[in-house]
This record gives C-alpha cells, sequence and structure tokens, in this order.
C-alpha cells in the first residue's frame, strides 16, 4: 500500500530524530566507535578508519601514506580528513560528517522511493504498483537500521561510495545524466567496483530522459556518457598523482583489490580461500573470482531491461556477496534499496529463511570471531563458516528478489497465470 507523499516537517523531524540518536550514541558511548572501527564486520583493509587516521598522519608529516603499506584508500580523501581537527582528540567533527553522509544517502533513497520508478519505468509497469512503500518509510528503514548505525559509528570510507551511488541512481531517475555519471565517476574511483554499475545505470538515465533532451539513439547516449566518466575519472586520478607526486597509490588503493594481497580476515569468501591458495594458482583464480563478479552485469541488464533500477539492485547485492573486501556497509546499501520493491514481496518465496540466517550469522559471526582470535578455542574455520552462512543468507534474499521481480514481469504478459504455481524443469 502506498501510505502517499510525506510533508516535509514529517521528513525534517525524521532526519533530526536519525541525527540525535546517533550523536546520543557517540557522546554517552564514547568508547563504541573505537569498538566497533576495529571490527572486521564493519572495517576492511580498504575503508578501515584507523587506516585512514594512519594514512593521514603521514600525510600531515610530509610522508608518502602509502610508505607503511597499511593505507589502501583514495588519496583525495586525505586532504578531506586533513580539513577536520584531530579525530583522536576532537571526534566531534568527524562523528558531524559522518551524520551528514547518512542523512545525505538518506535523502536521496527518499527521492528514488517518491520517483516511482521501480513499479513503474518507462518500458514496464507492474499490476501491483499501488503496493509501494512512501520515499518516508525507505528512508526511514535505512536511518533506523541497525547496520546503518553501527556503520556510521564504526566510520569507514565506504560510507562516502554508498552516498555517491545513491545519488548516481537518484540523479539518473530525475534526468540528469551528467550528475549520475559524476557520482558513479566518485564512487568508482573510491571503491573500483562501482563501475560495473555503468550499463544499468546508462539504460535508466536514458529512460528517464525527458524526449526533447533525449538523443537519437541509446548507444549514442552510451557513448557521451563513457566519455563524461573517463573524463572525470582521469581528472580524480591526475588530482591524486598531483596530490601523492607519484602513481604508486593506483597499486596501494586498486591493486590491492585486483590481487588480494592483504589477506585480513572479513565477512566476505575471497580472504580464506586464498589463505589455502597454492601461489601457483593464484592468478588463475583471481581471474576466476573477478570474471565471475563481472560476469552478471551484462546478462542482467539484457534479460531485465525493461526494469534498470531492478538490475543495479540485484547487482549491488551480488557485489555484497562476491566482492573481495565486502563488509555489512555493502549489504546494508542492498538492503536500503530492497524496500522500494515493496509491490513484489508477496511474490517472494524465501523470506523467512532468508532473514532467520542473516540474523543467526550477525549474533554469531562475533561469536565465532571471539572464539578464533581471543578465546583461542577455535581456529580460522569457525569463522569462515558463519560468514558462508552470511552469504548464503543474502544469497537467498537476491535470487528470491530476481525471482519476483521476473514473476511479476511474467504475469504482466500472461495475466491468465496470475496466482498460480510454476514448476521449472
Amino acid at each position: 500500500m502506498n501510505h502517499g507523499k510525506m510533508n516535509p516537517k514529517g521528513i525534517a523531524g525524521l532526519y533530526t530524530a536519525a541525527a540525535l540518536l546517533r550523536l546520543i550514541l557517540f557522546v554517552f558511548f564514547p568508547a563504541l566507535p573505537d569498538l566497533l572501527t576495529g571490527r572486521v564486520e564493519i572495517s576492511t583493509p580498504v575503508t578501515s578508519f584507523k587506516r585512514l587516521q594512519e594514512g593521514l598522519f603521514l600525510y600531515n608529516h610530509n610522508v608518502s601514506p602509502y610508505d607503511g603499506g597499511v593505507y589502501h584508500q583514495a588519496p583525495l580523501l586525505l586532504p578531506l580528513f586533513s580539513l577536520l581537527p584531530d579525530p583522536s582528540a576532537y571526534p566531534i567533527f568527524a562523528y558531524l560528517l559522518y551524520i551528514v553522509v547518512d542523512l545525505l544517502s538518506a535523502d536521496a533513497l527518499y527521492k528514488i522511493a517518491e520517483s516511482g520508478e521501480a513499479s513503474t519505468s518507462r518500458l514496464f509497469t507492474s499490476a501491483r504498483k499501488e503496493r509501494r512503500w512512501s520515499g518516508y518509510v525507505v528512508a526511514a528503514l535505512f536511518l533506523l537500521n541497525p547496520f546503518t548505525i553501527a556503520t556510521c559509528m564504526a566510520r569507514p570510507t565506504n560510507v562516502f561510495t554508498t552516498c555517491a551511488i545513491v545519488h548516481a541512481i537518484a540523479q539518473a531517475i530525475h534526468g540528469n545524466p551528467f550528475t549520475a555519471m559524476l557520482a558513479l565517476s566518485f564512487a568508482t574511483y573510491l571503491s573500483m567496483y562501482p563501475v560495473l554499475l555503468f550499463p544499468p545505470l546508462i539504460l535508466l538515465a536514458y529512460d528517464r530522459q525527458h524526449t526533447s533532451n533525449k538523443p537519437s539513439s541509446l548507444m549514442q547516449f552510451a557513448g557521451i556518457n563513457v566519455g563524461v566518466v573517463t573524463l572525470c575519472l582521469s581528472v580524480l586520478l591526475l588530482g591524486s598523482y598531483l596530490l601523492t607526486g607519484s602513481w604508486e597509490f593506483l597499486a596501494s588503493t586498486y591493486g590491492i583489490q585486483l590481487t588480494l594481497t592483504d589477506l585480513t580476515p572479513n565477512v566476505g569468501l575471497w580472504w580464506y580461500f586464498f589463505v589455502e591458495m597454492f601461489d601457483s594458482f593464484r592468478a588463475f583464480f583471481l581471474a576466476v573470482f573477478w570474471l565471475h563478479l563481472s560476469c552478471y552485469v551484462g546478462g542482467l541488464s539484457i534479460r531485465i531491461r525493461p526494469q534498470p533500477l531492478a538490475v543495479l539492485t540485484i547487482l549491488l547485492g551480488i557485489f555484497a556477496i562476491f566482492k573481495p573486501y565486502p563488509s555489512i556497509a555493502d549489504t546494508n546499501l542492498f538492503l536500503a534499496m530492497l524496500p522500494l520493491f515493496r509491490y513484489v514481496f508477496p511474490l517472494m518465496r524465501y523470506t523467512f529463511v532468508a532473514a532467520s540466517t542473516v540474523l543467526y550469522s550477525t549474533f554469531l559471526g562475533p561469536a565465532f570471531y571471539y572464539l578464533w582470535i581471543y578465546a583461542g578455542s577455535g581456529n580460522a574455520n569457525f569463522f569462515y563458516a558463519i560468514t558462508l552462512v552470511w552469504s548464503l543468507g543474502q544469497s537467498l534474499l537476491v535470487s528470491d528478489l530476481t525471482f519476483a521481480i521476473l514473476r511479476d514481469e511474467w504475469e504482466v504478459e500472461r495475466p491468465d497465470m496470475v496466482g498460480k504455481e510454476i514448476r521449472q524443469i
């Protein structure tokens, strides 16, 4: 059911309440941010706030931040955070920055939900289009999600990637392809993998172009935006070179994701596999893993062409499972997009099993990590086993959402099959 458009006071009240909740947690539980920053479920080698502080210290002392082999994040984050007072002495300014980023992400999600693109695109209109949640509900689910709050308090840098991705989608929906490509370029610069979202984002932006502004062909439109993304990335990389004085940041920031040289445990599937991998097979399986991650893009973009927003959401779920250094922030981005498809929830078959599996692994993950690292009564298999369960829960959600979207599309094409059982042979 659509709850209607919320008035500005209601949205402002939601944003204020969410900001106050985060400030209260920061102020009354001062040890909690540092505790969460050290959690492998939230911080990874390429997003950790502690590693950012290490790089910032070296940068402020005129030493290359990549010399220590600890900092693996984008160079342009350093001048941004150097503008803030020392986070260890005056943490409130960093807290406020992360709160603002969360609110900006929520506002973009609000605009995406209010557009109705999930259920009514240029090439597809669902028969269940009235069964959707308002932007207020979608934004509230994001802001009040414990994963969102924990990520905000741990202060990983992938919150900036999340913000850039949702703004790219929102701008594409509102017919601003240049701004969308600019946001996607920034997300790609920070985390690399968002470049795989380019094909469905192009389709979304093309579909939402006003008739008077739309190029004559999709290929022409795509070519123009490839040039925009290339130009934006070139400017960002050139700025990084001028800042650091060398190109070594490429190997430290993007090379580590391509080669997985840092095998710090995380909630992903790669680290343990490559810990056990013989060096002679390493290059082959790195290629296989990256090929697996990227092979979904073309197939989904072609098969679900009428619903590019659905493709983007499914891909975000896949990336949260199979990218080299995932965290709960990536899962949280997928969960933030999921309520946009409220209208297909009745068609999903394994919601309870998937939700139970995710909750099960959420509570047991920290316990298994403690048994391995601190108590010494377990080993790496304990933690990796629970990350497999975590990935299984996400896989169920992603596959179930994909089934529901395809089923809804099929019922629009075949109204006589509404409510009838499907059997795969």
